[in-house]
């Protein structure tokens, strides 16, 4: 198990930095390469864990993958009928994105595949793929999950779709905001004979409807409503080059560092600023940051930008509604700004946090109090009252989440004393060169008990 060291910040914070590329738009680029006829070209290639968990299930069903440098990858597609049957599970480590879109691909293959994951991804509820898959005739079924009656988890077994049958069309009206069931329902969809349909309350992140229609699938999406009507489609998806976009959730742990350190000053550069992103951006402006978002123009039809940040005097806000799902996964660090924020900040709206990596609603209020920042635990958030003076220093557990344990260290660099946050190991999954990059930035952090190293500071980036 690894931990990080993290020292009180002795300097300001400063420098032009980038960030890995977005996963979420690097899971949808390997799959929709897989389903093209043809090779794909995938550059600024983000190889955190969870992506090459998705490259490796479909390299298991046939997909030829070229690593032709440390970030660019050639996928030669087998089409949209050419997968394969995997010789075994197919294993998508921590990853619920990977989990949740394979299913929806995987529900109309004439053969069976079992999708598994680590303790923390076979916790997580999957029913919410799984019924509505279900009612368009797939075959899935997953494990009683240990906790919550009704629910199911990993592993799920899909699969086969029997000769002569398909998947038929569906109108789902979803109750929660959620790329991923958009997203396995349309990829399921199109192998569906008739119109998949579906409607969310609020509009979550559209990597997946840009990329189809981008590749010429006939699908319509206005506002919170997304059709795919593959009648009359040849069901031919070109093979195509992506260069994708720096993570504005990696950025995010940057952009904030930036605003609890005094003097400091911080460039993250080419971010992908997808509206349907960018409420970290909006929560940093209501609670007076200096921030500030340089259009670049587009990137594989994502708006890009360079954002700065510089420390500025913070002030508690509301958070909620809407903005909610266009800033599920940076809602940890968001806790951080609430902290070090003059007043208290309100989070609601948020209880799909509780069915993340963690219940990141109840371990934020953990490590919150932990720093000595009072906070109350509500269903769907918490209340956070500003603290001005130095924060303790801590000793706290990530429990696997790399949000968790990235938004500690950055609360660390305002302790009074150095801080541990342990068992790290989790970070590699969205940003290995997390610890790299805020040393580049002028931070002090020790990366310690490597596996194998015996707790002896390892040396260089993580």
């Amino acid at each position: 198990m690894t931990d990080f060291v993290v020292h009180p910040a002795k300097k300001p914070l400063i420098g032009s930095v980038p960030v890995p590329s977005d996963k979420s738009i690097g899971h949808r680029a390997l799959l929709l390469a897989s389903l093209a006829n043809g090779k794909s070209r995938i550059t600024s290639f983000s190889r955190g864990e969870d992506n090459v968990s998705t490259m490796t299930a479909m390299r298991a069903m046939g997909v030829i993958f070229e690593d032709v440098g440390p970030a660019e990858v050639v996928v030669t597609g087998s089409g949209l009928f050419g997968l394969v049957e995997p010789a075994g599970t197919l294993d998508c480590g921590n990853s619920g994105t990977t989990m949740r879109l394979l299913a929806g691909l995987l529900a109309a293959q004439p053969f069976r595949s079992t999708l598994v994951g680590d303790a923390s991804l076979t916790r997580r509820p999957m029913m919410r793929i799984v019924k509505p898959l279900r009612a368009r005739g797939a075959r899935i079924e997953g494990a009683p999950h240990p906790t919550k009656e009704g629910e199911v988890t990993a592993p799920l077994v899909v699969g086969p779709l029997p000769e002569g049958e398909y998947l038929q069309g569906i109108e789902l009206v979803s109750k929660v905001a959620s790329a991923q069931v958009k997203s396995a329902l349309l990829l399921s969809g199109l192998y569906a004979h008739g119109t998949t349909y579906f409607k969310e309350p609020t509009v979550s992140r559209d990597h997946t409807e840009r990329m189809l229609q981008a590749l010429g699938v006939p699908i319509r999406a206005v506002g919170s409503v997304v059709e795919l009507d593959p009648a009359g489609w040849n069901a031919q998806m070109p093979g195509f080059d992506i260069d994708i976009p720096g993570d504005i959730s990696a950025a995010a742990f940057l952009l904030v560092a930036a605003q609890l350190v005094a003097g400091s000053q911080v460039t993250t550069r080419d971010v992908g600023t997808n509206p349907t992103r960018t409420g970290i951006l909006e929560i940093l402006r209501d609670m007076g940051a200096g921030i500030r978002a340089e259009p670049q123009g587009e990137r594989a039809g994502e708006p890009i930008s360079q954002v700065h940040a510089w420390a500025a005097p913070l002030r508690g806000a509301k958070i909620g509604g809407e903005t909610v799902p266009r800033a599920i996964d940076e809602i940890p660090i968001a806790c951080a700004l609430a902290a070090r924020a003059t007043g208290t900040t309100t989070i609601s709206d948020a209880e799909e946090l509780r069915v993340k990596e963690s219940d990141r609603i109840a371990t934020m209020a953990t490590v919150l109090r932990a720093f000595g920042v009072e906070c109350e635990e509500r269903p769907d958030g918490l209340v956070i009252e500003g603290k001005s003076a130095p924060l303790e220093p801590v000793t706290v557990e990530s429990k696997g989440d790399h949000r968790i344990a990235m938004t500690a260290a950055v609360l660390a660099l305002t302790a009074r004393a150095p801080s541990t946050i342990r068992d790290v190991d989790c970070v590699a999954t969205s940003f290995p060169r997390f610890v790299g990059t805020l040393r580049a930035l002028g931070a002090e952090i020790e990366v310690v008990g490597a596996p194998s190293a015996g707790h002896d500071v390892v040396k260089g980036g993580a």
